[in-house]
């Protein structure tokens, strides 16, 4: 009888025990890992491993376990892996996330479950709006503000009109709206293509060039980028009517895209040649870590991300329990980002700069990525005031 008792005691105790009783700290990782897009969830990966690499695997004085998930590029998908994650793994944190369509599906998830979600990429508008919540922060951007520089940058250029051309989802409409927000010029036309599945993009083009338009602005990522510099290139356009873009160009797609990408300007919260110290380690390390490739802005900010997180469990000593505490931690931004010092805003969106980013040769004879002007400095998202937090 007292074995009884006694044992009933233990297991009472055990199921008291807080989240902090883990004996590592569990995170888990959603990202596209097969697929023409793989390479971005490869690169976000790369990056958050290094990051790890950097604190020696541990947080808090535990050692880190990453599961890491691929979602497919698709929402249904996506969001059934967060439930995995959440339900079956108990992670302590869950991040990632390339596209918002498979964020936004699986965001109630993480939510209703206060497991703290920091997205490394995606950022709808109705993440930075009305569903915010305290549970998820961002390392990235809010989807607008990237094409907001660039529509700014072209009214300072003296661009008087402009084609808006991307794909049909919740990205693309925020990409091409964020462009509308800034740009004083006229709009001559835009067009949205299927996600992800359209390739060939001459359909577009064509109206593009038969608009009027004295540029055009794009928003592709991955492969998609690739294909449509490419027709551009192809189609003679390149020579007649300017492009801008953004997300578009990266050292992903560069290697792709090779001479057919000079001249072609984007907007970017982060360039590799940023001068600030975390920055040189990073790309340096990466480059070491990983020969032949080199960091991506998806990359620089899952490696945010991950230092973020461990500034939340450094503070708690460990103790993931303490959710309250990890949130104000993270509020403060209280670590060395490569992109240089931001601010979170009260929906936990960056409050950050944009700068001009050109494509160069290097001293290698390599086409690389170059910083060539800040075009908005500290800028905030501007759906923050329909966030209800304060």
């Amino acid at each position: 009888m007292k074995k009884a008792f006694w044992l009933a005691g233990i297991a009472a105790l055990a199921l008291a025990q807080p989240a902090s009783a883990g004996d590592t700290i569990k995170i888990g990782f959603v990202s596209t890992f097969s697929g023409p897009t793989a390479a971005i969830g490869n690169d976000m990966r790369n990056s958050f491993e290094l990051a790890l690499d950097h604190l020696g695997r541990k947080m808090g004085g535990k050692p880190v376990e990453v599961i890491y998930e691929d979602d497919g590029q698709k929402p249904d998908v996506g969001k059934q892996k967060t439930e995995k994650l959440i339900q079956s793994d108990k992670v302590d944190f869950i991040v990632g996330y390339i596209w918002s369509n498979v964020l936004l599906a699986s965001l109630k998830t993480a939510v209703d479950a206060k497991t703290f979600l920091i997205t490394s990429n995606a950022g709808p508008s109705q993440l930075a709006g009305e569903l915010c919540s305290p549970y998820v922060f961002s390392t990235s951007w809010q989807n607008d503000q990237t094409p907001q520089a660039m529509g700014t940058y072209m009214t300072q250029k003296g661009v008087k009109s402009v084609f808006l051309i991307g794909p049909n989802y919740a990205a693309g409409k925020d990409m091409l709206a964020g462009v509308k927000s800034t740009f004083k010029g006229e709009v001559k036309g835009e067009e949205y293509t299927v996600w992800p599945s359209q390739l060939d993009f001459s359909a577009e083009l064509t109206k593009a060039k038969n608009s009027g338009a004295q540029a055009i602005f794009v928003f592709y990522p991955g492969a998609a980028g690739v294909q449509f510099l490419n027709q551009y290139t192809q189609a003679g356009i390149k020579q007649q009517i300017p492009l801008y873009t953004a997300f578009t160009i990266d050292e992903i797609t560069l290697p792709l895209q090779k001479d057919n990408a000079l001249g072609v300007p984007g907007a970017q919260h982060w360039v590799n040649d940023l001068p600030n110290e975390a920055n040189k380690k990073y790309v340096a390390d990466y480059r070491k870590k990983y020969p032949g490739l080199r960091p991506t802005f998806y990359g620089s900010q899952t490696y945010d991300a991950a230092n973020l997180i461990n500034s939340a469990v450094v503070k708690v000593n460990g103790d993931t329990s303490k959710k309250d505490e990890m949130k104000a931690e993270m509020e403060k931004a209280n670590f060395k980002s490569v992109r240089g010092a931001f601010k979170y805003g009260n929906n936990h969106i960056p409050i950050q700069n944009f700068y001009l980013q050109d494509v160069v040769k290097d001293a290698e004879g390599q086409l690389a990525l170059k910083t060539v002007a800040t075009i908005v400095k500290d800028d905030q998202d501007r759906f923050h005031a329909k966030c209800p937090m304060k």
